[in-house]
């Protein structure tokens, strides 16, 4: 079962701390992660997103799968939010990604400006890596796809087989 992992960093660097972290438990294979990218949400109102190529292999899913999840599920909402007032929010597109909608809410109201936050797609994980990773000054926050879910994940992005 595959699990959407997302660490939140109360600064602007400390994502690329996270990154490194995450390499070394890689290297001890308490982790595998499918893909990643991080996120920076800047103190003024700006954002980076990037892919984080260094924890994946090339399987990876790429620009797409954070694009959809982090651009209309995460970006999309704090921009609407200021936007409201001036156009019709609800005429938006809605494109339900597979992975739960409270979560990313969730995820979404954790990350203020001057955050950073790591999202792995995460295919293994041991409950001490868990452990490990909480010892970090981050904020841990964690969704398992269901069968369904993944199944849907898979469709949106139309990918016919799986690469791990």
């Amino acid at each position: 079962m595959r699990t959407i992992l997302v660490l939140i960093c109360d600064d602007e660097t400390g994502v690329l701390e996270m990154i490194s972290a995450v390499q070394s438990l890689q290297r001890q294979q308490s982790i595998t992660v499918s893909d990643a990218a991080y996120l920076i949400r800047r103190k003024d109102g700006g954002l980076t997103i990037k892919q984080a190529h260094s924890l994946v292999g090339v399987g990876s899913l790429g620009g797409v799968f954070w694009g959809l999840l982090v651009g209309q599920h995460i970006m999309l909402p704090w921009q609407t939010e200021s936007a409201a007032k001036f156009r019709d929010v609800d005429a938006l597109p809605d494109t339900d990604c597979g992975v739960d909608g409270d979560f990313l809410s969730q995820v979404s109201h954790a990350i203020k400006p001057g955050y950073s936050a790591l999202f792995m797609l995460v295919v293994y994980l041991t409950e001490e890596t868990v452990a490990e990773l909480s010892r970090h000054d981050v904020t841990l926050m964690y969704t398992a796809l269901s069968s369904e879910s993944n199944a849907r994940l898979r469709q949106v992005l139309g990918i016919l087989e799986q690469v791990d």
